[in-house]
């Protein structure tokens, strides 16, 4: 598999994973093709996932600007088509509280309010016509362990105060009789505005939406070279970049770096060593039987995560398969192991003891986007003709969304909020060529934190 680490190219035309998304979705909408000779754009968008067709869109509906994207693949073939389809108020991996202490109330708010305009946004463009399988709304937060339970309630309460969040306590009793019996949940907090839906549909919708807006994406074209010129081209002195793919040249103005966790090694000095992408592995069982959701009583569609350090997601799907995630393998050289699979199902099972019997229908990885800091970053050089948005740390459906919108702003000259999220650049991993070598740690230290704390 294709490992960002190792690899300076994602591919070129490859076809999408065996994943449920890809296999259930139906046909792609149309894309512009590849480049077939050298033009020259005033913006060039460099990944058609949520981040680049989300500022396609938007540079495109409210600052007039129709970019370009060039996507080495497929639409969405990354994380955008390989993701649960989580639609969560949050992103990162930073706690509102650690922001809080560290910044300050109003900047912690001010963070918390562009993570509500993201799922806001999505439902906005969701509600001009995307059909994306929305399921019911609510995402449950349960705990591993009895003692994490009143950190749950702890949480909900300060979430309470802090926004006036609707937050609903549920005890094991409750959580097992009104939502599902998970053997391994001690109790869960409710929130009523997360809920699951189509990734991959999610991102096509987008697409067409960003098409008819005048925006021209440009599948089977990855960024091969990257030159910087300055001042050669006479009739256009601001089109300093030049980006090679194979069958012509883009000479930009303005480049937007959206590849988030599959940015090929050594792509572009801005961003080197400034992030870690770590894979998700996935499954999608058979259909259950109507007596398997019984003898689980797993009666809500709602999406749900756990508290571990090295987290557990499910969600009943609209066929009554049970989709399940956690952490997959560290390289891209073992992501097809079928280990990291039957993990999975192994742990589904002894949250549902009556699911002996369900085997494995789809199973798939994907890489995600980790920051040192646990924040993701929407940042520019000091020229102002090269940004990025990256780091969503596993949790960026919804955000990166709001993410292409500030992205756009920023690429028009326009004011976007004096936040961390975009005034700070991502931080530099230290020691980065061991950053794998951390990591393995990191799983081996979650593994123990999750067993004995």
């Amino acid at each position: 598999m294709y490992d960002p680490l190792h690899d300076k190219s994602p591919g070129c035309f490859q076809p999408y994973p065996n994943s449920y998304w890809a296999e259930t979705s139906g046909t792609a909408p149309s894309d512009d093709g590849p480049i077939t000779q050298d033009i020259t754009v005033d913006v060039a968008i460099i990944g058609a996932g949520y981040t680049g067709l989300s500022c396609a869109l938007h540079l495109a509906r409210e600052h007039g600007i129709k970019a370009h994207v060039l996507e080495a693949n497929q639409t969405a073939w990354g994380c955008s088509g390989r993701n649960a389809g989580f639609i969560l108020k949050s992103s990162g991996r930073k706690s509102f509280t650690t922001m809080q202490k560290q910044w300050g109330e109003e900047v912690m708010r001010g963070i918390y309010n562009e993570m509500a305009s993201g799922v806001s946004t999505v439902n906005s463009l969701i509600a001009e016509g995307i059909d994306c399988d929305p399921q019911a709304l609510g995402y449950i937060k349960v705990a591993h362990k009895a003692n994490k339970f009143n950190d749950l309630v702890t949480l909900a309460k300060l979430q309470q105060k802090m926004f006036n969040y609707d937050v609903q306590i549920l005890s094991r009793e409750q959580l097992h009789q009104e939502y599902m019996a998970d053997k391994n949940a001690f109790g869960a907090i409710r929130y009523q505005d997360g809920f699951g839906l189509n990734p991959l549909k999610l991102a096509w919708g987008y697409q067409t939406f960003a098409r008819n807006a005048g925006v021209q994406i440009h599948t089977g074209s990855p960024v091969e070279h990257w030159l910087t010129q300055s001042g050669s081209n006479k009739t256009r002195p601001s089109a300093q970049h030049r980006l090679v793919t194979p069958n012509g040249i883009v000479t930009a103005d303005k480049v937007v770096i959206a590849t988030n966790g599959y940015t090929p090694k050594g792509f572009h000095p801005l961003i080197t060593n400034k992030t870690l992408p770590v894979l998700s592995q996935i499954i999608v069982t058979e259909p259950l039987s109507d007596e398997q959701i019984a003898a689980s009583n797993f009666l809500t569609n709602n999406v749900v995560m756990d508290t571990r350090e090295l987290k557990y997601y499910y969600r009943k799907l609209p066929d009554n398969r049970i989709l399940f995630g956690g952490r997959g393998a560290i390289t891209g050289k073992s992501a097809e192991d079928p280990y990291y699979a039957n993990r999975l199902l192994s742990v589904l099972k002894t949250s549902f003891p009556a699911l002996q019997a369900v085997n494995i229908a789809y199973a798939w990885s994907g890489w995600i986007c980790m920051a040192l800091d646990d924040l993701p970053h929407i940042y520019q050089n000091q020229q102002n003709n090269v940004f990025y948005s990256m780091g969503y740390c596993g949790s960026g459906v919804s955000f990166s969304v709001q993410a292409g919108k500030r992205l756009a702003e920023k690429v028009a000259g326009k004011t976007v909020p004096d936040l961390p999220l975009y005034n700070k650049a991502l931080p530099t991993f230290p020691f980065a060529p061991l950053r794998r070598v951390g990591q393995w740690g990191f799983f081996h230290y979650g593994k123990i934190k999750d067993q004995w704390f």
